[in-house]
């Protein structure tokens, strides 16, 4: 702020005006001048200044003691003199500062925006609708009731004994309405920025694949006594994949403030993740953790967020896979 008060102060007590040493110069009224060329390069060169230029070039002989006069063209121009003796030092120093911030500040990375919210709500509205499936032990391939939850919940004990699909059914399934209406509503909002920003094949395939790490992992914590399900642990997969895809697609612009979106994110995981009774603090956790992971190693080989419309097809496809193929799974080694 400092720096940016003492340039005004310089172009405003030299515009209107004719020339004056900057205070720091001293009586050199008599000394003869030469104009820097806006090239920085020895010979002839006409180019004006912008002010802009001349703000941060002054600031710079300013530092090195260089005395000098701005003199300026017309409303968006300026000159720029030093001393004959110091002419070849201002040059050098200005050339320097020039090579030292040639690719500073770096160009903003605007991530390519896809418009998938549709997708997501659709999606939602799936979840919403097995949900009244699972909860009235409906069977739509037949006449007998399906214990849905026996069938697909992540049961430690099973999981640990080769039943790995229920990582992936338990994510589709809940307690209650409420249970429901709080992923559908929490899950919605960050999924549909997530996919906005991914794309929704890949955005949905790393939120189930999270989700389904993180029960993973929750069941090799907890041991053989436990038993979880919600769609909850896919939610806080999806939080953390998407403050961290900001974080990693944000990182240069952010400077020593890039960890930032993860840790608003963290904030965001201890403020909705630990509250309740019935709460599954691991899973939430877990599915934090591993939605992190995942973010970090896709943005570590990728330079551009969004895949091509092929990609994007194989891993929505593939997504649909694996929650249907853990369903079959599930339902054949039922009772």
């Amino acid at each position: 702020m400092k720096a940016d008060q003492r340039q005004d102060e310089i172009l405003s007590s030299a515009e209107g005006q004719a020339p004056e040493p900057s205070p720091a110069n001293g009586n050199i009224d008599q000394l003869p001048w030469l104009r820097i060329p806006a090239g920085l390069k020895d010979g002839e060169d006409r180019c004006s200044l912008s002010k802009k230029t001349l703000k941060s070039w002054v600031l710079v002989l300013e530092a090195r003691q260089v005395p000098w006069r701005a003199v300026k063209q017309d409303a968006t121009s300026w000159e720029l003199l030093v001393p004959t003796d110091q002419y070849q030092q201002a040059c050098r120093e200005l050339r320097q500062y020039e090579a030292e911030n040639r690719n500073w500040p770096p160009r903003p990375v605007h991530p390519v925006q896809v418009e998938n919210t549709s997708v997501t709500i659709w999606v939602l509205i799936l979840l919403a609708i097995f949900h009244n499936i699972a909860i009235h032990q409906a069977n739509p391939f037949g006449p007998l009731a399906i214990d849905w939850y026996a069938a697909g919940s992540a049961d430690a004990q099973k999981i640990l004994a080769g039943q790995w699909w229920r990582i992936f059914t338990a994510l589709t399934l809940h307690g209650g309405t409420l249970h429901l209406i709080g992923n559908i509503v929490a899950g919605g909002i960050i999924i549909a920025r997530l996919a906005n920003l991914l794309r929704s094949g890949p955005a949905w395939f790393l939120v189930i694949l999270s989700g389904g790490l993180g029960n993973l992992v929750n069941a090799l914590v907890h041991g053989s006594n436990h038993r979880s399900i919600g769609f909850s642990t896919a939610v806080f997969a999806a939080l953390a994949l998407l403050a961290t895809s900001t974080m990693m697609l944000h990182r240069r612009e952010l400077w020593r403030r890039w960890p930032l979106p993860l840790a608003a994110g963290c904030g965001l995981l201890a403020l909705l993740g630990t509250s309740g009774e019935q709460t599954d603090l691991g899973a939430h956790l877990f599915g934090f953790v591993m939605g992190a992971g995942c973010a970090v190693a896709v943005f570590r080989f990728r330079r551009t967020s969004v895949p091509d419309q092929r990609l994007n097809v194989v891993l929505a496809v593939l997504t649909f896979a694996i929650l249907t193929g853990s369903w079959w799974l599930a339902l054949q080694h039922a009772g």
